[in-house]
């Protein structure tokens, strides 16, 4: 398994599902969270327990304290996103371009930004589906470590009522909080196309929405739909639904297969078999 690349089954995976029309128009209500995970009227507002968010895996873990101050080794999360040959995206797409074996910075940066996205809607949509509520990561802070997926922590974030559904808040917080300012600086170190990064984007999506539903069967389905229906994911690719699971197949490629010969394919690249690779 490598350092910062998820697993990605294919539609073959999932089974034969029913493709869900594209609707368009405004993003619609989100469904209502699961009893007893928002606070009830006339009650202060209580501290969601993202500790639950582990038992899916080490993707979606948020750790939190009491504590002003995350434990050592933490920096403020949009330092992530800084750019310049000593940034830490840059390094960090050194590194993993080293671990992959390969000379093209571009297929090490396209793998990172599919983890970290990855990284990212775990965090949300596992909230979103299993606590009721999305963190804003705001205030967040981020860890490297030399292997496995990074590390976050925030302070303690209350739930309180908020404008929109879950939809509108998961499109706010990662999207726009996160992915946005993470495909910049990926682009600012490393010439990837934009369309690309917005395939990776809904591929870690639809990822995810296949770890939830081993938990939590067809909770998440109705909002990783909607965010794929609207700008910036519609048109990344078809998400199929259906009794067996869920599957996906991306319209644009994360560059995976130019690793070396012997890589393969994503299992929901948009391509067949590997293409032809120009010297």
């Amino acid at each position: 398994m490598l350092p910062d690349r998820p697993t990605t089954p294919g539609p073959t995976e999932a089974g034969r599902g029913v493709q869900r029309p594209h609707r368009g128009g405004p993003l619609n209500p989100a469904p209502q969270p699961p009893p007893g995970t928002s606070p009830q009227p006339g009650l202060a507002p209580r501290h969601p327990d993202y500790a639950r968010l582990a038992a899916v895996g080490p993707y979606f873990a948020l750790h939190t304290s009491t504590a002003t101050t995350p434990p050592p080794g933490f920096r403020p999360l949009p330092e992530l996103y800084g750019t310049g040959p000593d940034a830490p995206l840059a390094a960090r797409i050194r590194v993993v371009a080293q671990r992959l074996g390969t000379a093209e910075l571009r297929v090490a940066a396209s793998i990172l930004h599919l983890g970290l996205a990855a990284r990212f809607w775990s965090v949300g949509l596992g909230s979103a589906v299993l606590l009721g509520t999305v963190p804003t990561l705001e205030h967040a802070w981020v860890r490297v470590p030399d292997q496995g997926p990074i590390d976050l922590w925030t302070p303690p974030e209350p739930i309180r009522p908020t404008p929109g559904g879950l939809v509108d808040q998961l499109h706010q917080a990662v999207l726009v909080g996160q992915l946005e300012p993470l495909a910049e600086a990926v682009r600012t170190a490393v010439p990837l196309a934009a369309r690309l990064l917005r395939g990776n984007a809904a591929s870690a999506l639809a990822g995810t929405l296949r770890m939830l539903d081993a938990h939590a069967p067809g909770a998440a389905r109705e909002l990783v739909a909607q965010l794929l229906d609207h700008p910036p994911l519609a048109g990344s690719g078809t998400l199929l639904t259906g009794p067996h699971g869920a599957a996906f197949r991306r319209t644009s490629c994360c560059l995976y297969y130019r690793i070396g010969p012997g890589a393969g394919l994503c299992g929901d690249c948009c391509f067949t078999r590997p293409p032809a690779r120009r010297r």
